[in-house]
């Protein structure tokens, strides 16, 4: 396997591509490099995490591991007098991203630099979004879900998306037992969207 896109400084050569795709009805234009996740297309678990997510007009949105920052940018749209936050380890991840929030008008959005929760410390959302990368290894998934409560707000959400045959079910079993609810939001090729609510609405 080449070089993972989890890496902060990606030394695979530059392949830049662009992908047009329509989502929950809207289109959106995403520049893409090598050395990110999904460069040749969206991939289904990402797509059907954003088909399954709920967001409210003012809500606040966390996307962790952004890539090139689709989940955000949909985010930004379907929240649009909230804000969104979209961070990854990756500077390649990040200067995508930048451009492609420029390339989709998004106005309510920032980009930060960082590794897991660092870049939003202090901070709490209504929503996490994740794809997380499960070839990171199971310390950072654990990362992912254990530390999601301190930045939720009462009644916020966790929503992740993985493989039903490769993490699923041991996903769901660390979001139940790190809020003591896990639900299936979507299933579907595959995948299956996972959702936890923190208690206190």
């Amino acid at each position: 396997m080449g070089e993972q896109y989890f890496v902060r400084r990606p030394a695979s050569h530059r392949r830049a591509g662009e992908i047009h795709v329509l989502i929950r009805g809207l289109p959106f234009t995403f520049r893409t490099d090598a050395g990110v996740f999904s460069r040749g297309g969206l991939d289904r678990g990402t797509e059907l995490l954003i088909e399954a997510l709920q967001v409210a007009s003012r809500d606040s949105i966390l996307d962790l591991g952004c890539g090139y920052g689709a989940i955000g940018i949909v985010a930004s749209r379907l929240s649009t007098g909230g804000h969104v936050v979209l961070t990854d380890v990756n500077e390649r991840a990040i200067e995508l991203t930048r451009a492609n929030l420029e390339a989709n008008g998004v106005g309510n959005a920032d980009v930060r630099l960082g590794g897991l929760y660092a870049p939003v410390e202090g901070m709490a959302f209504h929503h996490i979004v994740s794809n997380p990368p499960i070839r990171a290894g199971r310390g950072i998934v654990d990362r992912i879900v254990a530390e999601a409560p301190d930045h939720l707000l009462p009644g916020g959400s966790l929503w992740l998306v993985a493989r039903t045959r490769q993490g699923a079910p041991a996903l769901q079993s660390r979001m139940e037992h790190a809020f003591g609810n896990a639900t299936i939001a979507k299933r579907g090729s595959g995948f299956k969207v996972l959702r936890s609510v923190k208690s206190g609405a």
